[in-house]
């Protein structure tokens, strides 16, 4: 007897890709999308047995931008949280060191891009149902250069404040923002100077955006 299909809730704001998802997964006999969601919130219901109970989910197939509703690294970090949580693998279209580190410091078990060919995304979904990390290559290949860089790596605060430095915000907003004082702001963007090898704010966003660390939002 063939075993069950893997269960998997899909969790993107637009419903052509989920239904391009739900089609590419119905072709395969080991899957079956059980439930869908627009935003992290809806995904999180799901989970827990809200209006659109989900039932038993082996992986979730999550976006990280979803408009007005819950992002999709603040919604990892709630499922991480759960008794019993499912792996979450993210797909999605950004690939910048930023996104990346925050959805794997929030728990994500994979990170694919979504123009990976279909069979490479269902090879990561059983690997992930597995327990296995699941990393599209240009992401393998950018942790890589991470782990092999010289430079030292930024944190996910000096990440954030570069991130809210992009917006053109002070570091009096900045620290408003991120509820630290701005004496902290100051020694967090001298740290953040110091390895992108540069002197001011806008060499360190120009830097930062070359380097793939932070995207224009």
């Amino acid at each position: 007897m063939s075993p069950d299909p893997l269960r998997i809730l899909l969790v993107d704001d637009h419903p052509v890709v989920r239904r391009g998802l739900r089609a590419m997964f119905a072709d395969r006999d080991d899957m079956r999308v059980v439930a869908e969601a627009a935003d992290g919130r809806t995904a999180l219901d799901a989970l827990e047995g809200g209006p659109e109970d989900a039932g038993r989910v082996d992986v979730v197939l999550m976006d990280l931008q979803m408009g007005a509703g819950m992002d999709g690294v603040t919604a990892i970090r709630h499922i991480a949280a759960l008794p019993d949580p499912p792996p979450v693998l993210v797909l999605t279209t950004y690939d910048t060191d930023a996104d990346i580190l925050a959805a794997v410091e929030a728990g994500a078990t994979g990170y694919m891009l979504k123009d990976a060919p279909p069979e490479q995304v269902c090879e990561a979904v059983r690997a992930a149902a597995r327990g296995q990390t699941a990393l599209a290559p240009d992401v393998a290949a950018r942790l890589m250069d991470r782990l092999r860089s010289p430079r030292p790596a930024l944190s996910s605060r000096e990440i954030d404040i570069l991130r809210l430095l992009s917006r053109g915000l002070s570091n009096r907003a900045i620290s408003r923002e991120l509820f630290i004082s701005e004496a902290t702001v100051k020694t967090h963007l001298v740290h953040v100077f110091d390895k992108l090898g540069v002197d001011n704010r806008t060499a360190a966003i120009t830097t930062a955006l070359e380097r793939g660390i932070i995207r224009i939002t």
